[in-house]
């Protein structure tokens, strides 16, 4: 059983549930935050639940053994330092740092405590890509050849009413970090590295400081393309991926938050082999979805058996993809991956008066 604190009872809410469908594995002991009668809301009168808004309370029980901050972006690596130096593992929800250089020292970290930290990036788990990764074991999917992403949403004044959003200082970035992360995490664990990046953002939906709009291209180590159009003034919430391989096309539904839990259509570019993806496509999985899958995944690692479980690389990876990104736009020109010290933007994307 792991004894496990959830640090933030905002999206904090949603782990919850999670952990709770998976109670031979999680028992969640703790959930701070400093608006008691949120958490207390939140964790619905459970008497295993301890309350409070000291973080240190949490990490003076030897019962807890996986710190979960679900905290605005800018505490995040802080408070995973503190959780990682008083020997807990992590894990930390996206974005898991505002630059690589905070990405380094996390893994620094890490390491010297000999824990894990595992970053949110529950979009993986679901019926959906469980029947890719399945017709890709089966040699059916192929190369990845060309992928088209739409995060399309709709955020206004009411979302931008919580004074850290749409500001550098609080938030980090815009739609780009806070928004279309996930896609491109699915993306890139289908795709692979990114080898360069072209893009265009913009402000041009809500009076904020970050971007909310973005254009982006991106070519992979594999020489497979990609572009991804993100908004946040969309007139509702949609998300959808086009993942073209080389043997078949994946295409998503357009459910916004969880699109590996819609239907997708998997469809063979030689109609002689659609049979054989048919076949594969009726076998029963019983995939985990969302939170769920992911922490399912965590609690195998912990025990040992790793598989699908999201690791600090992935999460390094998705803010190496996000530093390309703010680069090419700054300085208008194709951006080279992977980024190391030295390269733009390495120690902060923030505009120089947020540093």
């Amino acid at each position: 059983m792991i004894g496990v604190a959830i640090i933030g009872a905002g999206i904090g809410r949603e782990h919850l549930a999670g952990y709770r469908a998976l109670p031979d594995q999680f028992a969640v002991r703790w959930l701070i935050d400093l608006d008691r009668a949120r958490a207390t809301e939140v964790a619905g009168g459970d008497p295993a639940i301890s309350i409070s808004t000291d973080i240190a309370a949490a990490l003076a029980d030897p019962g807890v053994d996986l710190v979960d901050v679900c905290l605005p972006p800018h505490l995040h690596v802080p408070v995973a330092v503190q959780a990682l130096q008083a020997g807990r593992h992590v894990v930390l929800e996206k974005p898991i740092a505002p630059s690589l250089a905070e990405c380094d020292l996390l893994e620094a970290a890490a390491q010297a405590a000999g824990r894990q930290v595992f970053p949110v990036f529950q979009y993986r788990y679901g019926p959906a890509t469980a029947a890719l990764d399945a017709l890709i074991a089966a040699g059916l999917a192929g190369q990845p050849q060309v992928a088209s992403l739409e995060t399309h949403w709709n955020r206004g004044p009411d979302y931008y009413a919580v004074s850290w959003r749409g500001t550098w200082a609080g938030e980090r970035g815009g739609a780009v970090l806070g928004h279309a992360i996930h896609n491109h995490d699915l993306l890139c664990r289908y795709f692979g590295a990114p080898a360069a990046v072209s893009a265009t953002l913009a402000t041009r939906v809500n009076p904020i400081e970050t971007e909310d709009c973005a254009a982006i291209a991106i070519r992979f180590a594999n020489g497979a393309l990609a572009t991804s159009s993100v908004t946040l003034g969309a007139a509702g919430d949609q998300t959808r991926l086009r993942l073209v391989f080389s043997g078949l096309t994946a295409t998503s539904g357009e459910l916004p938050y969880a699109p590996a839990m819609g239907h997708w259509d998997f469809v063979a570019r030689d109609p002689t082999r659609q049979p054989e993806i048919d076949t594969i496509l009726a076998r029963p999985r019983g995939a985990k979805a969302g939170f769920v899958g992911y922490f399912a995944a965590i609690a195998a690692a912990l025990a040992s058996s790793p598989g699908q479980q999201v690791t600090l690389m992935d999460g390094r990876r998705s803010i190496e993809l996000v530093t390309a990104i703010y680069a090419a736009a700054r300085g208008g020109k194709e951006v080279a991956l992977p980024l190391t010290f030295g390269s733009d933007f390495y120690a902060s994307w923030l505009p120089e008066q947020d540093r």
